[in-house]
């Protein structure tokens, strides 16, 4: 590993170089790094195309979700042999925390640059038009339209900014206002187009959130496959139904030693697996990737890419 020719992709708005370079092992100084600076305009991707064009087999991507997304979307464009090295400096940290990377130890993250072993993590890319315009992205973490969605439009940034992903808690009563179920049609693996409703769709990679929150208790970024929910309730009696199954059947019921078992069910909550789906909805809903609002949408397709980028 000493051979490697590493390259850091920073995000300035969360570390500064300066901090980075002090919290580098001693190895650093004579690996003759290369820095690439990320911008609002270009959140990792063309940066990561530096870092490849310098001769980098190993990228290290120090920012949030937003960042890392980028920089293996990049990565994985080609089907190169880089690896990626996961720094996180955001809000959420969510694929780091779903692989076990510790969130408040940026020496430590550093280190696993100079060395360490690698495992090969899925990628998802989605494809819609948005806004009239057309969108092919990849996502590490999660996409979708409802609660979530509108949770982080609702977000205000200058509390985020504060309190970090408390502010989407803040957000929540809004969200909810805003979430109307909707009827869509859906076709998953290729198979015939089925009529659903719900105010909430996800497609997830990977599935514990922000306060160690499961979502989609099955989700393994590692095991080549997208995980789905669907979430319909309205009204307190609904709502209750759906912390049931959360609490208990995915919740309780699992840890006392049915982990085997995949996700159940409710009448309010759907899970399913796949690896590809289309959606079409009857009306425009605001579209999430990896935390962020891409704006409002009427369908999109998701492909899962297995094993498309190696994590240290």
């Amino acid at each position: 590993m000493a051979e490697s020719r590493i390259a850091i992709v920073w995000n300035p708005s969360k570390a500064s170089r300066e901090d980075l370079e002090q919290a580098l092992p001693e190895e650093a100084a004579a690996a003759g790094l290369t820095w690439h600076e990320t911008s609002v305009e270009d959140p990792g991707v063309g940066a990561a195309d530096e870092a490849l064009a310098a001769g980098a087999d190993v990228v290290v991507a120090v920012g949030g979700d937003g960042t890392v997304r980028a920089v293996a979307e990049r990565l994985a464009r080609d089907d190169t042999a880089a690896e990626l090295v996961i720094v996180p400096q955001g809000t959420g940290n969510l694929l780091a925390r779903n692989l076990g990377i510790a969130v408040n130890d940026t020496a430590g993250a550093l280190a696993r640059a100079f060395g360490g072993e690698s495992r090969a993590v899925d990628l998802a890319w989605i494809e819609a038009d948005v806004d009239g315009e057309h969108l092919r992205q990849a996502f590490v973490v999660m996409a979708g339209f409802g609660i979530d969605a509108h949770m982080i439009a609702e977000t205000d940034e200058d509390l985020k900014s504060k309190v970090g992903w408390l502010a989407y808690v803040e957000s929540l009563g809004r969200a909810l206002d805003a979430s109307a179920v909707v009827e869509f049609d859906i076709a998953v693996d290729g198979g015939e187009s089925e009529r659903a409703s719900g105010h909430t769709f996800m497609v997830g990679n990977i599935g514990t959130l922000q306060g160690g929150v499961t979502l989609l208790p099955d989700a393994d970024p590692t095991d080549g496959e997208l995980d789905l929910l669907l979430l319909s309730a309205e009204g307190m009696g609904e709502w209750l139904d759906t912390l049931r199954s959360y609490v208990w059947d995915n919740g309780i019921r699992r840890f006392l030693g049915k982990k085997e078992e995949p996700a159940q069910s409710a009448d309010t909550t759907t899970h399913a697996r796949a690896k590809r789906l289309s959606v079409s909805l009857s009306q425009p809903r605001v579209l999430e990737i990896d935390g962020e609002d891409f704006g409002e949408t009427t369908g999109f397709t998701v492909e899962i890419q297995p094993g498309a980028v190696r994590v240290r």
